[in-house]
C-alpha cells in the first residue's frame, strides 16, 4: 500500500501573504489525516517564505501521524528581521529540535523557486555520508530526493540511506504531454535499481489527479503532494481530496 502524505507548505504560504495565524498548518495537518492521509510533510527553507520553523515545532510536538521533514542539510541559520517569524536555526539543528519520522534531504536553495533537481552522490555523497550518519543516530529513516538515474541511485544505500524520493516533474510533464509511457519507463528503472539494493522508493514533485492513476511503481512507499492537493483542496474540500488521492493511488497499486 503506497502511503498518501501530505505537503503543507502551501498551507503556510496562503497564511503568510497576510498578517495572521490563519490559515494554521497545525490544524490544517489535523484535518488531512483526519480525513485519511497517512504522514505529513513540511519543507522549510532559511527564507521561511512557506512553512516556518516555528511550524515545524509545532507539527512535531502535536503529531498524530508521520512526519517527514524535507530540506538542504547544508542549509545555515539565518535570522529573521521579522519577530513574528523567528529565526530559521539551520536545517540540521531544526531536526534535532522536532525528530521527525523521516528526513528527506533535498539539493536545493534559496534562488529556487521550488525543488528542480536531485542529489549527484557521485559528486556530493562524500559529504552527505556524516549527516545520514548524524539523522540515523537522532532516530530518523533518511531519504534522499533523486533523478531517475540507476547509475546514481544505487549509491544512495552506500551512504546509508534508507529510501529514495523520485522527483517525478518529468514524468508529470510528460503525462501533461500524452507521452508519458516512455518517461513512467525511466522511473521503473530507477525504481528497480533502488529495491535491488534493499533502497524504500517514495516519489514527489507535480504529481495529481490526473497523472497519478497512471504512474505505476511496484513497491512504491510513499507519495507527497502539495501544491496540487492544496488546490484540490479548495475544489472539493479537504477530506473530498484526500479521498480522492487514496482512490487514484488505489488505482496505479501494483503488487
Amino acid at each position: 500500500m503506497t502511503h498518501l502524505s501530505i505537503n503543507l507548505n502551501k498551507i503556510a504560504l496562503i497564511r503568510n501573504s497576510r498578517d495572521t495565524r490563519h490559515p494554521d498548518p497545525v490544524e490544517f495537518a489535523g484535518l488531512v489525516v483526519a480525513a485519511g492521509a497517512h504522514g505529513i510533510t513540511v519543507h522549510p527553507r532559511p527564507d521561511q517564505r512557506h512553512i516556518r520553523a516555528s511550524d515545524c515545532v509545532r507539527l512535531g510536538e502535536s503529531r498524530e501521524t508521520e512526519l517527514n521533514l524535507e530540506g538542504n542539510p547544508f542549509a545555515a541559520s539565518r535570522r529573521s528581521d521579522r519577530g513574528e517569524v523567528g529565526d530559521y536555526p539551520g536545517f540540521m539543528a531544526l531536526v534535532e529540535k522536532v525528530q521527525p519520522d523521516q528526513v528527506t534531504l533535498v539539493p536545493d536553495g534559496d534562488n529556487q523557486l521550488t525543488s528542480d533537481h536531485g542529489f549527484n552522490l557521485t559528486r556530493d555523497g562524500e559529504a552527505l555520508r556524516p549527516i545520514i550518519e548524524q539523522l540515523k543516530s537522532w532516530g530518523c529513516r533518511v531519504s534522499l530526493f533523486m533523478d531517475p538515474d540507476p547509475e546514481q541511485i544505487p549509491l544512495a544505500r552506500d551512504l546509508g540511506a534508507d529510501r529514495i524520493e523520485l522527483y517525478t516533474e518529468s514524468y508529470a510533464k510528460a503525462h501533461e504531454r500524452g507521452d508519458a509511457d516512455t518517461e513512467l519507463g525511466r522511473f521503473q528503472k530507477a525504481a528497480a535499481a533502488a529495491m535491488a539494493t534493499g533502497l524504500g522508493v517514495n516519489a514527489g514533485h507535480d504529481l495529481n489527479l490526473a497523472n497519478l492513476p497512471d504512474f505505476r511503481i511496484p513497491a512504491l512507499l510513499e507519495v507527497s503532494i502539495g501544491h496540487a492537493f492544496t488546490i484540490d483542496a479548495i475544489r472539493y474540500g479537504i477530506e473530498g481530496a484526500v479521498h480522492r488521492y487514496l482512490d487514484a493511488l488505489a488505482v496505479a497499486q501494483i503488487d
